[in-house]
């Protein structure tokens, strides 16, 4: 086994490189552990689910637990023929670091991934209109005003990320996580259960690094307050670039009563479509990481401390 402490380096740079992939549309629900506001470098890490049993049972030997925050300002995602540029967003996960090598991630309750909605260019007459089929072409015409034609587009997280590879953070040009993911397509007239995507059928979304963001490091107390001789290790990676080209999207589904309308949303937006024809697009992100900076002090308590120290910034 290698030392703690320069397992724990390693992980803190490639892990805080790896996930700068942020959601593209869509606000999820908060995590039950969640703070609306913490505190000094804490500041990022709101929804870190410091309390899930995995991460309070990491020890700081064979487990080692840190919270990963990541932020962008904007970006685009391309499904079939509709490109939707995307608000501002964010994902946060705990990850907890193997002592072979391996590590799990862990989803705040409400799901990893929140962002802004975001509108369909052109609303539903974008979608579905002209048409020359009756049903279609009637619901053309019943579109009156803003609101009956406004088409938001909501990104949801529908399981856990998976396939996390360290060395690919640090890197360009591979995969670095899977995220799987399902888009609510929300309108009056289409019901309130069109999606593209599903639980069972995701999105998977698989996002590689473009450009190689800034590194700094920072140490501070386990309630937020800078200090260079603080418990606690924040690792910073700003103004990096991501996208991924390889997910196919499927279908929409639910749309209209008994999904009717099912087809006229797929045959406007060219779905389904597959992996090398949609394009995610994530500016500028932000992405930070932080742990405890010596955990194979404190063992078994890694997870405990973690968890202390969060609320300990909660304001």
């Amino acid at each position: 086994m290698r030392p703690v402490s320069n397992r724990l380096s390693a992980a803190l740079l490639a892990t805080g490189t790896a996930l700068t992939l942020l959601g593209a549309v869509g606000p999820a629900s908060a995590d039950t552990a969640s703070a609306s506001q913490l505190a000094g470098d804490w500041a990022p890490f709101t929804r870190c689910p410091v309390d899930d049993p995995a991460m309070l049972a990491a020890d700081g030997r064979a487990d080692i637990v840190q919270c990963i925050a990541s932020h962008s300002p904007g970006g685009s995602i391309k499904l079939g023929n509709t490109e939707v540029t995307t608000g501002a967003s964010d994902l946060q996960v705990g990850v907890i670091q193997h002592s072979g090598g391996t590590s799990t991630l862990v989803a705040p309750a409400g799901g990893a991934l929140v962002a802004d909605p975001a509108d369909i260019p052109g609303g539903l007459l974008g979608l579905m209109c002209p048409s020359d089929i009756p049903v279609v072409s009637g619901i053309c015409q019943g579109i009156t005003n803003a609101s009956l034609n406004r088409v938001t587009a909501t990104m949801e997280s529908v399981g856990t990320p998976s396939d996390f590879q360290l060395t690919a953070g640090a890197t360009s040009g591979q995969p670095i996580l899977a995220i799987p993911v399902r888009i609510h397509l929300q309108n009056p007239l289409l019901g309130g259960s069109c999606y593209l995507g599903s639980a069972a059928h995701p999105i998977v979304l698989r996002p590689q690094n473009v450009t190689v963001p800034k590194l700094g490091i920072q140490r501070f107390d386990g309630n937020g307050t800078a200090n260079t001789a603080g418990v606690m290790n924040r690792l910073s990676l700003t103004g990096a670039d991501q996208t991924d080209t390889t997910f196919a999207v499927p279908g929409a589904s639910g749309c209209g009563l008994a999904g009717l309308l099912d087809w006229a949303v797929n045959l406007k937006t060219g779905l389904p479509s597959a992996g090398g024809h949609n394009n995610l697009v994530l500016n500028n992100a932000s992405t930070y990481l932080a742990g405890l900076h010596a955990p194979g002090t404190v063992v078994p308590n890694n997870g405990k401390l973690l968890s202390q120290y969060w609320h300990s910034a909660a304001q």
